[in-house]
């Protein structure tokens, strides 16, 4: 498996079959048993196993687990030195129009106490985020039909006029291309959709087919529409969510290298009380920072963050995923009265500390393995490139916002 890893690193690629042959020897490596021919075996010794299925391969010193850890904490250290990436994240709306099997705020669960943030809320949300050094808003909500798509338009031109140095970041669903343009042009920067799972069946598990319809398709066109406008396009997935198999996994891995997003959010399934999910078996932190770290050796320059979902399953979870390869993090700057109130799942962190408090906490916990919060917009190192040439518009290149290199480039 250690010339997958070479062939990753080297190519940034690699076939579905690869990626199931890498994750399933991962898995494999965890649980302490091998894959032998139509049966699973306990082994003694995995990287004596590993060495006897696969003669002639070089077999790593360390633990499969461990050597891809190792190359991809050198990547992101290569790229981004000891600086993490902070995002200021205001839940402006627990109001949505979907029921997502998997989701604590799901149209169908009554028994949440629903809000929808004013606009002079959440502007003073990024006012209070702005003295404490963040430099990107993140407005994450439901597909909320009550609050207008202008409005929101309207909102992140006040705050661009208020905070020019900053990015802007939507995380709110499912909309048409004429909805994604009019808030590019309103001053958005970039724009978060999970693709929760590349696998069409899987998704149908994950999604309800009553009432309003949610299909992959139709979330890849809204990826590719928003690529094609110009956002800086982040996507993701579930990690052990229900009916995930290596193979839908693979999926995952192959559809992202495809797409070359420019952020990539993954974090732990963690089931949510209120939801058809409730008794699920949730993902685990090892498997989430396995593949934050393959997601590192594959897009080496990406935004990958060290998600709140992880610290919640493993109270040293957000620093573990630095150390796997990731090289943001997103504290919350909601006001703390809202903060339970937006639960996507059970027993979610930082719901009742103040915004200072938080960004404290975190900095420390960086400083602890050898970080340290940029105060700043995260800017990719290609984009300070494109600057020194003289390469901008409007637009497409805007000093030190954490932007991905290809903005505005490509296809999907």
């Amino acid at each position: 498996m250690i010339r997958l890893l070479d062939k990753l690193e080297r190519d940034r690629r690699l076939t579905k079959e690869e990626w199931v042959r890498l994750l399933a020897a991962l898995e494999a490596e965890a649980s302490g048993e091998s894959e032998g021919p139509g049966v699973r075996e306990k082994s003694d010794s995995y990287q004596t196993q590993r060495a006897q299925e696969a003669p002639g391969e070089d077999t790593p010193a360390r633990p499969l687990s461990k050597e891809l850890t190792a190359r991809a904490r050198e990547t992101a250290r290569k790229t981004f030195g000891n600086r993490v990436y902070t995002r200021g994240l205001v839940e402006f709306t627990n109001y949505c129009r979907n029921n997502c099997y998997y989701c604590g705020i799901r149209a169908g669960n009554q028994n949440v106490d629903r809000y929808r943030l004013t606009a002079d809320e959440i502007m003073e949300c990024c006012r209070e985020g702005y003295k404490l050094g963040f430099r990107t808003f993140v407005l994450q909500g439901g597909e909320d039909p009550g609050f207008p798509d202008r409005t929101l338009a309207h909102l992140v031109t006040a705050i661009k006029s208020e905070y020019p140095d900053c990015a802007v970041t939507l995380s709110v669903g499912e909309r048409d291309r004429a909805t994604y343009q009019m808030w590019y042009d309103a001053g958005a920067d970039r724009y978060l959709l999970r693709h929760e799972t590349a696998d069409p069946d899987h998704y149908r598990l994950l999604h309800p087919s009553a009432g309003r319809p949610l299909s992959l398709a139709n979330r890849i066109r809204c990826l590719r529409d928003l690529k094609e406008i110009g956002y800086q396009v982040g996507t993701g997935f579930m990690v052990g969510s229900p009916g995930q198999s290596v193979e839908t996994m693979a999926e995952d891995f192959v559809l992202i290298q495809e797409l070359q997003p420019h952020m990539v959010g993954i974090g732990p399934f963690v089931p949510h009380h209120d939801t058809p999910f409730a008794k699920e078996k949730g993902g685990t932190a090892e498997q989430t920072l396995r593949c934050i770290s393959l997601l590192r050796l594959l897009l080496p320059q990406a935004l990958i963050p060290a998600t709140t979902a992880l610290g919640t399953i493993d109270p040293a979870g957000r620093e573990k995923g630095i150390l796997a390869g990731a090289n943001v993090v997103m504290p919350n700057l909601s006001p703390t009265a809202v903060r339970e109130k937006y639960e996507l799942y059970d027993n979610k962190i930082c719901t009742g500390e103040e915004a200072a408090e938080c960004r404290g906490c975190l900095s420390g916990r960086m400083e602890l393995i050898g970080y340290e919060l940029a105060v700043d917009r995260g800017d990719h190192p290609s984009r300070e490139d494109a600057q020194s040439r003289g390469d901008h518009s409007s637009h497409e290149i805007q000093q030190d916002r954490g932007d991905h290199p290809s903005r505005g480039g490509g296809k999907l």
